[in-house]
């Protein structure tokens, strides 16, 4: 590999070269994918845990059994009901009673102690999605296994994407893409950041929340984790937003204003791309389209400043070339 890195502007380079350079790119993609792969296999559990953390408590006690949430005062009602029982026992010990009063005295002491023996012993603790089939727990492993190392491996894929593509820019669209290179994994990054810990649990909880008294409720792991690793990988590519926008604005398709002025078909299109991530419950479209309508919102303030300095550099060179005119 002769290049691993962004070709300069003075650089010509034949077909065959170029398809050198195609041939590094994607060498390094599968290096990083396969060094990923190898990472996200050695921590398969700490993935699939963290994967687990969505889970609502009402949903994984359905699975152990239908036992709902256990309250944390459990503890202290039994140790009441062993107070009931100790003391009707201690009354019923007491001379002067009646034999009916004592039956009835005996009686309270055993429906507390019979309450207290069905009280768990403790809270249940997170119960992980079920698998069907004899091999489904190491293929879904597999699977987790392949999405994180999409998802880690994704930021170096869109670097190198640019990478690849930057030789194709004029000096002027350079100077933009440049920090593009840098801020579209930042954007990638922060986007499925902000999928797994603000759209997921609330997501999760209003979709195995929604009519729980109605049904017997399991949650497949395979669907379940595919739904997670494809909400996180779309939210991380929505956030590339600003750039496509910038880029656009680079090649005078779009300006600042166009983006004003169309801003109502724009929360049209934003919802249509929020239906179409994963998650078509109102929770998950509202937590995915308020990220997309705030980048938007950013995109028309990144395209404002573009333009600004794009007019001052105009002017300055205009006030170059006057001066050169003026001192021919």
């Amino acid at each position: 590999m002769k290049r691993l890195r962004p070709i300069g502007p003075d650089d010509r380079l034949s077909l065959v070269e170029h398809l050198d350079e195609l041939r590094s790119r994607l060498l390094v993609c599968g290096a990083a994918l396969l060094v990923a792969f190898s990472l996200c296999f050695w921590q398969n559990h700490a993935l699939i845990q963290a994967l687990n953390r969505a889970l609502p408590s009402s949903a994984t006690a359905a699975l152990s059994g239908g036992l709902s949430a256990v309250p944390t005062s459990a503890a202290q009602l039994r140790q009441g009901l062993d107070e009931i029982a100790s003391n009707a026992r201690s009354l019923a010990t007491q001379p002067g009673l009646s034999s009916a009063a004592r039956q009835d005295v005996n009686g309270i002491a055993h429906g507390a102690d019979l309450a207290a023996k069905g009280l768990p012993m403790s809270a249940p603790q997170k119960v992980k999605p079920v698998t069907l089939g004899v091999g489904e727990s190491f293929t879904t492993t597999l699977i987790v296994v392949g999405y994180f190392s999409l998802l880690f491996a994704l930021p170096l894929i869109i670097y190198e994407l640019y990478a690849f593509i930057l030789p194709a820019l004029n000096q002027g669209e350079r100077r933009v893409a440049r920090p593009t290179m840098i801020a579209a994994p930042s954007l990638f990054i922060t986007g499925a950041l902000f999928a797994y810990f603000m759209v997921l649990p609330p997501a999760v909880h209003f979709l195995q929340g929604y009519n729980s008294d109605q049904f017997d409720i399991l949650v497949q792991a395979k669907t379940y984790y595919k739904f997670e690793m494809f909400t996180m990988i779309g939210i991380g590519l929505a956030f590339q937003v600003p750039l496509a926008l910038l880029a656009l604005q680079r090649l005078g398709v779009i300006s600042s204003r166009t983006l004003i002025v169309n801003w109502r078909y724009a929360i049209v299109l934003i919802a249509v791309a929020a239906a179409a991530l994963p998650g078509v419950d109102p929770v998950s479209m509202m937590f995915e389209a308020l990220p997309l309508v705030l980048l938007y919102a950013a995109s028309i303030v990144l395209l404002k400043i573009a333009e600004y300095r794009d007019s001052k550099r105009e002017a300055l060179e205009f006030q170059q070339a006057g001066e050169r005119f003026d001192t021919s």
